[in-house]
């Protein structure tokens, strides 16, 4: 990379990073908050872990179109301030319709696109996938710390002071906006907006697999903390422990992963990733009563999602055209936020029956799905050339 490239990376990544710790401390921990508050039930848990995404999979398009046309930092500061008003209104709410407002509000923020877009506008096409896959690690990075820190937050002072914590970060991150590089190249602009070009089937296919991978997600943490206290007694400021090993542990099958999609670019690498996931699925649902098989499980699975998360946008941004770029990685940013609120009902309908095991077996039938579908697409693709 070039000097310039490497600092914008840097920055870009961090104000992701930061940003996103506000999400993922809540996500481990929101689900056994949310049973106390007034009102609650299943259902509204799980819309509850999942409210962001709806309003940020409303947003992503309008706003990543948006950065197309004003530019990209007018769009990310208005929604780190969105995104703190939510926080706080989150944090003064006793109900549990009250916490839903909020991350509601929260996800109005709706900037993923846009950052991913001032990063495909900040470096060159033979350097992307390289700088996606840093802008992943960076927020798998921020997953990693939010697991950790999180949890003991929450058993310290509660899980409110996450609320208030999401909102302090966010204006963190405006901050550092201030230190990007000034010749950071616009996009192009037209006198009529068009975003016809971002739903072409090739960038659609990437959109659908972000929306799977975000639903497994979230419905997955929606149920894994009852898990963990019900079957292994690990209370919140426990949970971290075994979040923290699995993730390290991830790396493992991670970082080759993505070496050889790099060097190779072929889609072999998302059926292995797949495939990671619907093994630790699979594991969670018929072995999840054991510290050790429960951290492999989550192992073998942040593998494959960590892979996926860092290469779908870096696929995307390569073939999306720079003209809308923005508002292709809008819809795939949409179908990312949409897969996080399906996951939270999917996660609250399957827990009503108090069995954790339901949600991780639907999980895992959806992601069997998901990789048949992959498999007959790339052998149509294999038979095509």
């Amino acid at each position: 990379m070039l000097p310039a490239e490497r600092k914008a990376v840097a920055v870009i990544a961090l104000i992701a990073m930061i940003r996103m710790f506000g999400l993922f401390a809540l996500l481990p921990v929101l689900s056994l908050y949310a049973v106390d508050l007034e009102g609650a039930t299943h259902m509204l848990i799980g819309f509850a872990v999942g409210a962001y995404g709806l309003t940020q999979a409303s947003l992503q398009i309008p706003l990543g179109a948006l950065s197309d046309r004003i530019g990209r930092l007018p769009v990310i500061l208005a929604g780190l301030a969105i995104f703190a008003a939510g926080s706080l209104v989150a944090a003064s709410s006793v109900t549990i319709e009250g916490v839903i407002a909020g991350r509601l509000l929260q996800g109005a923020g709706a900037i993923s696109a846009t950052l991913t877009a001032l990063l495909a506008d900040a470096t060159r096409v033979e350097v992307r996938t390289r700088s996606m896959a840093i802008f992943g690690v960076g927020i798998g990075a921020s997953f990693l710390l939010a697991l950790i820190i999180g949890p003991i937050i929450a058993a310290a002072s509660g899980v409110r002071s996450l609320f208030y914590v999401a909102a302090a970060v966010a204006g963190v991150a405006a901050l550092l906006t201030l230190l990007l590089p000034k010749n950071i190249q616009r996009p192009e602009s037209s006198q009529r907006l068009n975003i016809r070009a971002a739903f072409r089937s090739d960038l659609l296919r990437l959109d659908l697999y972000i929306f799977v991978l975000h639903t497994l997600l979230t419905a997955m943490f929606v149920a894994l903390p009852f898990m963990l206290m019900k079957h292994l007694d690990l209370g919140l400021a426990d949970q971290w422990k075994i979040y923290v090993g699995a993730l390290f542990v991830s790396l493992l099958g991670t970082i080759p992963l993505i070496i050889v999609d790099e060097r190779k670019g072929k889609s072999g690498t998302i059926s292995i990733a797949v495939t990671l996931l619907l093994t630790g699925l699979i594991l969670l649902t018929f072995f999840g009563i054991n510290y050790w098989l429960i951290l492999a499980a989550l192992a073998v699975f942040f593998a494959g999602f960590n892979f996926l998360e860092a290469g779908l946008p870096a696929r995307l941004s390569i073939l999306a055209h720079g003209a809308v770029r923005g508002a292709s990685l809008g819809v795939f940013s949409s179908f990312q936020f949409l897969g996080a609120f399906v996951g939270g009902m999917i996660g609250g309908w399957f827990l009503s029956s108090d069995r954790p095991q339901d949600v991780f077996f639907a999980c895992a039938v959806l992601t069997g799905l998901w990789l048949l579908l992959h498999l007959l697409v790339r052998n149509t693709e294999i038979k095509a050339e």
